[in-house]
């Protein structure tokens, strides 16, 4: 670094000025390069100038040693923990890719269809450059092929007249008539257009104006804002059962995930109740977010792990063990933070941060042996309930201390289960699509809609999850329930969805 170097006629008492500032910046320095410098004032028998860049090593030690720490693979994604700075507050600049695929990347293509529905020949009469004639030419590169994937131009709903004739039974004494399996029962569009209406609905979240804008608009369909909804509520009817039954999966999972998040229905708040278990995701509207939309859920003992936010509610869930998300008592300290200089409160936020970077330490320590592990978590138990217990006159540090003595056992559980995280990552990302979806549709307009909202997307979500077509899986389970009057039962994990 040009400012670290000296020149052989440098007194020794502007060095002294340099090496001060130093001290005083958090500009990017070698440690080889003021060890060298120190040597050289050595020689010159310059203790003082020696001592302030020994402290200036040792600073830069420290330095490593937090860039060291980078944030777990747990992390929310955008957030780096409290306890750890930005790399720009480092001084350096980080270096930005360019967008698309680096250089070396394989790269990924498209593969090419399968069936070809047919085929164009395109030949020039002429040069597209001067007008000049052509000449034919028979080589191996005289002919090149391209696919190209479009829908036809005048594509038009298929309409279709079915013909039920109904016959007459002397044992049963009635008329029958075959069923028809491509529709549900007094439906008027067909299953394929229910359930892609449907998920773009309650899956991606378009609106129901802009799903009739695309279907009567430029797919010529006839369809009405009511109609469409009334056969969505159909649609519920018969998916209830699926519902139930994942209702039924998520008490016994031996680790859930749960979060929640406000709902308009009929412009009244509720609450939607997210949880997951990895294989499984489970939505719930409710117009309560304490313990008695839980109850619905949760009505006997829950045997497993639950990992969620501080959430008072959550205690109503009886039995198992509770892990609290571990960055969001982060980030209520960084919040706090940045309104609260207290001396107290400083050193209060700061004890917290060093347990919580402790404990997420300790869980990557393979080399421990179980006696040690077991009594370093023994000792972050005690730390814990120490800070907890001490007195305070600041008020944020007495609510905060209170929360830690609340849910003393409920902060270190995943020290003692590796299959436990330290936050609730994956209930907040299941939760996330609902949020935007809630951006776009502002909610339901009736408890019906309301039902049929926590219904569908649990349902789509879930086959998601589980690794199969959402679309041509219900299809096919819409067809088999029109044949025999029961649905399937709920397709079992196939592979790790998305």
């Amino acid at each position: 670094m040009y400012w670290l170097t000296v020149e052989g006629s440098m007194p020794s008492d502007a060095v002294l000025k340099q090496v001060q500032r130093l001290l005083k910046t958090s500009a990017p320095v070698s440690e080889n390069d003021v060890r060298g410098l120190a040597h050289l004032l050595m020689k010159k028998g310059e203790e003082e100038v020696v001592f302030l860049l020994l402290q200036l090593i040792q600073r830069i030690r420290a330095l490593q040693e937090n860039r060291s720490d980078a944030p777990s693979p747990s992390t929310p994604s955008g957030m780096i923990p409290p306890f750890q700075k930005a790399s720009t507050q480092t001084g350096k600049k980080k270096r930005k890719k360019k967008a698309g695929g680096q250089k070396g990347h394989p790269g990924s293509h498209r593969p090419t269809p399968e069936k070809i529905d047919r085929r164009e020949e395109h030949r020039l009469n002429c040069c597209p450059d001067c007008g000049g004639p052509l000449q034919q030419c028979n080589g191996e590169n005289s002919v090149r092929s391209r696919i190209v994937e479009d829908i036809p131009a005048d594509i038009q709903p298929e309409v279709t007249e079915h013909v039920l004739h109904r016959d007459y039974c002397p044992r049963c004494k009635k008329l029958v008539e075959p069923k028809v399996e491509s529709a549900l029962p007094k439906s008027t569009i067909g299953n394929r257009l229910l359930v892609l209406t449907a998920y773009w609905h309650y899956a991606l979240g378009m609106t129901t104006a802009q799903i009739l804008d695309t279907l009567n608009s430029h797919l010529q369909f006839g369809l009405s804002k009511g109609g469409l909804i009334q056969q969505w509520y159909r649609l519920r009817t018969v998916l209830l059962i699926w519902y139930e039954a994942l209702a039924a999966e998520i008490p016994k999972s031996a680790v859930l995930h749960g979060d929640e998040t406000g709902w308009r229905v009929n412009g009244e708040t509720h609450w939607l109740w997210c949880f997951s278990n990895g294989q499984t995701t489970f939505y719930l509207i409710d117009r309560s977010r304490g313990s008695p939309a839980l109850k619905q859920l949760f009505k006997e003992t829950f045997a497993g792990i639950l990992v969620t936010d501080f959430w008072a509610a959550y205690d109503a869930i009886v039995g198992g063990e509770h892990q609290c998300c571990l960055f969001h008592l982060l980030n209520e300290l960084e919040k706090v933070n940045q309104r609260n200089d207290s001396e107290e409160w400083k050193a209060f936020s700061q004890k917290t941060k060093q347990i919580i970077q402790d404990a997420l330490r300790l869980r990557a320590r393979a080399d421990f042996s179980p006696e040690t592990y077991a009594s370093r978590i023994d000792r972050l138990y005690e730390r814990s309930l120490d800070l907890a217990l001490a007195s305070y006159t600041d008020s944020d540090a007495r609510r905060l201390a209170k929360r830690l003595e609340k849910y003393r056992d409920e902060l270190f559980v995943f020290l003692t289960h590796p299959e436990v995280p330290a936050t609730n990552n994956q209930s907040e990302r299941e939760i996330r699509m609902a949020v935007l979806i809630r951006k776009i549709i502002y909610g339901n307009r009736s408890q019906e809609g309301a039902l049929t909202q926590s219904v569908l997307m649990t349902v789509f979500r879930t086959l998601k999850r589980r690794g199969y077509n959402p679309i041509q899986t219900l299809i096919s389970a819409l067809q088999e329930f029109i044949r025999t009057g029961q649905l399937p039962p709920f397709p079992p994990i196939l592979s790790s969805g998305g």
